[in-house]
């Protein structure tokens, strides 16, 4: 058990049989009674967010989580594959799981996997991935007095707005936290 005045941002915890991992924390301390915590979490299992608040004081279960680095292989449709870098098991993930980072998976790529008793809860993505355009959308001649962006198809199908001159064919690293343009490479 740990106490709620210990909840950090990324930090995992059980409350009423859910993992949940915070998002945001604040610390509330009026002139009189108790300090309040405020968080933010996500379910890990449903990826639903909560709100919540604790009464100082007031304690959740801790969890013991077990990371694996491991590499992208490949999805089936439903599955995603991927390969433990140390122990060459080749564990599979949902795609509920992946579905949000699902755009940004190249195979060959270097993730880390987070697990649970055994079931993945979580992937965890390097902060930009390197991704190839193949198609963009026509730019029109002489539109550069302001930033003009354009919408590209990657090669993983990720969309992304781009500035205008880039094109299919570039190679663009794209930032994974937020799914935006960084720079051509």
């Amino acid at each position: 058990m740990i106490d709620v005045n210990d909840l950090r941002k990324g930090v995992t915890f059980e409350h009423d049989g859910m993992l949940f991992r915070v998002l945001e924390y604040s610390h509330n301390k009026p002139g009189r009674g108790n300090a309040t915590i405020r968080i933010k979490a996500r379910n890990l299992r449903s990826g639903t967010t909560l709100e919540k608040t604790f009464q100082s004081g007031e304690r959740v279960q801790d969890v013991r989580l077990d990371h694996h680095d491991v590499q992208y292989l490949y999805t089936d449709g439903e599955l995603y594959h991927f390969m433990d870098n140390v122990t060459f098991e080749q564990p599979a993930v949902k795609g509920e799981l992946a579905g949000e980072y699902a755009g940004f998976l190249k195979e060959g790529m270097e993730v880390k996997l987070t697990f649970y008793d055994g079931e993945a809860i979580d992937i965890e993505l390097p902060t930009s991935v390197d991704l190839k355009v193949v198609s963009a959308e026509a730019s029109v001649r002489g539109d550069t007095a302001t930033g003009v962006v354009k919408k590209v198809v990657t090669e993983t199908g990720l969309e992304v707005q781009v500035p205008n001159f880039v094109s299919a064919g570039d190679t663009i690293r794209v930032d994974t936290r937020n799914g935006s343009y960084l720079t051509r490479v």
